[in-house]
């Protein structure tokens, strides 16, 4: 599985100030409609369901909200990055503006914990999250996604 199959570049975006998470879930909800045909409000719905059991965010201002939704054939994703840093309820109390979004099939199994395991992989990489942070054009923070970490040499 590489990410570059779980997100397509018309799922990646920046955003300008979103100031709830309620309202980055529709943000995202609104992509994922446009990439992938995903109903906007049960995606955000699904999103906001599974916040609820507790804060997707990982830390260095990074969150993977993540969430299973009937309809889908296949696990997909959605990228924003936040012009400003949203509270969401970090336990490092740090502002998230890296969001990675992934939705799953229901029967989706331990392919949805896999393509989790991989975007958590990719976006705890300081030097991939340094050039997400420092680039604005979608097609280029699609490509950083795709590339990955750099392999590291022995």
């Amino acid at each position: 599985m590489e990410l570059a199959s779980l997100v397509e570049p018309s799922a990646v975006r920046v955003a300008g100030k979103v100031n709830s998470k309620k309202r980055l879930f529709l943000s995202i909800g609104d992509v994922v409609q446009a990439a992938y045909g995903l109903n906007c409000d049960n995606a955000a719905e699904a999103l906001q369901e599974r916040e609820n059991l507790g804060p997707t965010a990982v830390g260095r201002g990074i969150a993977l909200p993540h969430a299973r939704v009937a309809g889908l054939d296949r696990i997909c994703g959605a990228f924003l990055r936040l012009e400003s840093p949203l509270d969401f309820g970090a336990a490092d109390r740090q502002g998230v503006d890296l969001v990675f979004a992934l939705f799953a099939p229901p029967n989706a199994g331990a392919d949805h914990l896999k393509a989790l395991a991989l975007v958590s992989r990719t976006m705890r990489d300081s030097d991939v999250c340094s050039k997400l942070r420092a680039n604005s054009d979608p097609t280029t923070i699609h490509a950083i996604l795709a590339a990955g970490p750099a392999s590291k040499a022995a």
